[in-house]
């Protein structure tokens, strides 16, 4: 505890600089004689910069210029789109040396990456294909991601954590066939297991669970088996890797959109791409990025990406949509999941806690792709119903508090006849010289996705790297040196100034639920927030009943590229995920902050406004949804 309190002080004299200078100032790490005369930095220093508590990423500004500036030599790998996978292989390409850029259309973890289950898991379902199936494809997926699901927790273990999920059984059967195939689960795990399963009890059961039903349908619960899986907040998750790989030297643009691709003329392979910056007026300032290799992690988007390249590329992508709903806290217990596993059409439907609330969900049905994809009322309903047969409560469409639906893109041969070739795992190609595409596998295995997206950018554009892949061993910003019992050294020195509404200025107590959500939401990064909140009277609660705070507003935009409301809302916090009302009741203030920071003027404050209101539309809580002769439409 002591070696906690030494690192947080020294964290809280380079946050007070920070703050001092207004967030403005590039510290620049510090690099060794022969890190110098190599002109790349080690391993070690690496390390070093991205677990240095003083550092601070480079300005959005900065990162653009150096993106312009690679006309006159260009960068080894630009990626296109930043979520999980499209940041993992800007870390891990940064990470071996390699000059990178990095472009998002919109911001990191937009799509896909923050609309998951919020599960880090093995799979299951796969597991129960590969043996009843011998299929030894399905078998190596949940190896692999069984590897990884670890490596995930341990790289960030701030913003992941193992959680136990309980299988109700209502006949003997049920019990020894899901022990028998959970034991498997643990026997595949292997050294990588998280914790042991195990079978409870009915009355033990209901105990640990006590929503859960005893009786219903005819049938009496025989017991549980209880087995652990991760859970991660998934937009912070991305973000962190967005910002550790900026420290590590990567040039990584959010609201920058590739809108064609530069060829050369003789060979007509791809070497860069035409930008246009979102944020530069209604026009937009549009430039010119140079690489040798340019890798495509645009997720759903990939083969509209791949079309820029080649108009008639056969399609790579299959999308499927998984629609979750957020409930109170009561329907389930802190730190207790609930996993259904056959529900009347053969998906599986799951209750987990999440953030102080209970989120609820189904795996893939078909879709088709859109930017803000909606849940469909049916969808919403089903999942109501499903979980209303496994509860002793009554489960209401009017406690859905958010509902949002994302999509997954599953991978296809585009030169396969039959849509048997759809697969779970992912797929790297090089259909078109210059353009490597990775696409498909799921949020798990991100980190071992960017590794083989990397290696086939270096095989592609002949590159040198100065090492090999180190992600697997790499703690993201935040992470080392964090410790579950650091929130007490926030709420032991801490104090929230916050001015009152008549405008006085009145202390506040870093209570426990505070001082909780900004480690795990910030790691050992949490004193910067803390001190904003103390110094800068910006300590005052966003939303009744939730635990943001004014100062998180102002990190963000100085310290993670939060450019807009909705980046904030939806993805730096999750205040639209678990509650739409109380994300819509936050905003004004949001914008106030962050016009301070951004220097907005009024009309791009009402513009702001707008655009987070029609974003929030698309979350379909039981405050917008509407309603057509007496029912949801």
């Amino acid at each position: 505890m002591a070696a906690s309190a030494t690192r947080l002080r020294r964290l809280a004299s380079a946050a007070v600089a920070v703050t001092a200078c207004g967030g403005a100032v590039l510290l620049t790490p510090s690099v060794s004689s022969n890190d110098r005369a190599s002109g790349r930095p080690t391993v070690e220093s690496l390390r070093q910069i991205i677990n240095d508590p003083s550092a601070v990423v480079p300005s959005r500004t900065l990162q653009e210029s150096a993106l312009i500036s690679s006309k006159s030599g260009p960068l080894d790998i630009l990626v296109v789109g930043g979520g999980a996978t499209g940041c993992g292989v800007a870390l891990d390409a940064a990470t071996r040396g390699l000059r990178v850029g990095l472009v998002e259309r919109e911001d990191f973890s937009c799509g896909t990456s923050s609309r998951s289950t919020k599960l880090i898991h093995g799979g299951v379902r796969y597991l129960e294909k590969a043996v009843f199936g011998l299929d030894y494809g399905q078998l190596k997926l949940v190896f692999h991601a069984l590897e990884e699901r670890k490596q995930v927790i341990e790289n960030a273990p701030h913003l992941c954590h193992a959680l136990p999920c309980m299988t109700p059984c209502f006949d003997w059967f049920e019990v020894v066939y899901y022990w028998m195939g959970l034991k498997m689960y643990d026997l595949v795990a292997g050294r990588r297991l998280l914790h042991f399963s195990r079978y409870y009890s009915a009355q033990e059961s209901v105990e640990l669970f006590p929503t859960l039903a005893r009786k219903g349908k005819g049938r009496s619960l025989r017991g549980t088996v209880v087995y652990y899986d991760g859970q991660m907040n998934d937009s912070r998750l991305n973000v962190g890797l967005a910002c550790t790989a900026a420290l590590a030297g990567a040039a990584v643009l959010n609201h920058a959109e590739v809108v064609s691709f530069l060829k050369d003329e003789g060979t007509q392979r791809i070497i860069g791409a035409r930008i246009r910056d979102n944020l530069s007026g209604t026009e937009g300032q549009e430039f010119d990025a140079y690489a040798k290799v340019v890798v495509n992690a645009a997720g759903p988007f990939c083969d509209s990406v791949r079309k820029m390249a080649n108009k008639d590329a056969l399609p790579m992508i299959c999308p499927s949509s998984g629609v979750h709903i957020v409930l109170p806290d009561y329907y389930s217990p802190d730190g207790m999941g609930l996993i259904v596993p056959k529900t009347k059409d053969g998906r599986v439907v799951f209750m987990l806690p999440w953030l102080g609330r209970t989120i609820a969900g189904t795996t893939d049905s078909s879709t088709s792709i859109t930017p803000l994809p909606e849940p469909n009322e049916n969808e919403i309903q089903f999942i109501l119903d499903a979980i209303c047969d496994y509860l002793n409560v009554k489960v209401r469409r009017t406690d859905v508090l958010s509902a949002w639906s994302g999509i997954r893109p599953l991978a296809v041969d585009p030169n396969a006849k039959n849509t048997e070739s759809i697969s779970r795992d992912h797929v790297v190609s090089e259909e078109y010289p210059g353009l490597v595409t990775i696409t498909g596998g799921k949020w798990t295995t991100y980190r071992s996705m960017a590794e083989d997206a990397v290696n086939a950018a270096i095989k592609s554009g002949k590159l040198s790297p100065s090492n090999e892949c180190i992600t697997s061993n790499l703690r993201l910003i935040g992470g080392d040196g964090w410790e579950p019992s650091l929130f007490t050294v926030l709420a032991q020195q801490y104090v929230r100034m916050k001015k009152s509404d008549g405008g006085k200025v009145v202390p506040g107590v870093m209570d426990t639920a505070a001082a909780k959500h900004l480690s795990r939401a910030y790691g050992t990064l949490a004193e910067r927030v803390a001190t904003i909140a103390q110094n800068e009277n910006l300590g005052k609660r966003l939303a009744h009943g939730y635990p943001y705070l004014e100062a998180e507003v102002a990190y963000c935009a100085r310290n993670e590229y939060c450019e807009s409301a909705v980046d904030f809302i939806a993805r730096r916090s999750r205040l639209a995920f678990l509650d739409t009302d109380a994300a819509s009741h936050a905003l004004p203030r949001i914008i106030e902050i962050l016009a301070t920071e951004h220097n907005w003027d009024k009309s791009r404050q009402k513009e702001e406004m707008q655009k987070a209101k029609e974003f929030l539309e698309t979350f379909k809580s039981s405050k917008n949804a509407h309603f057509h002769d007496g029912k949801h439409q």
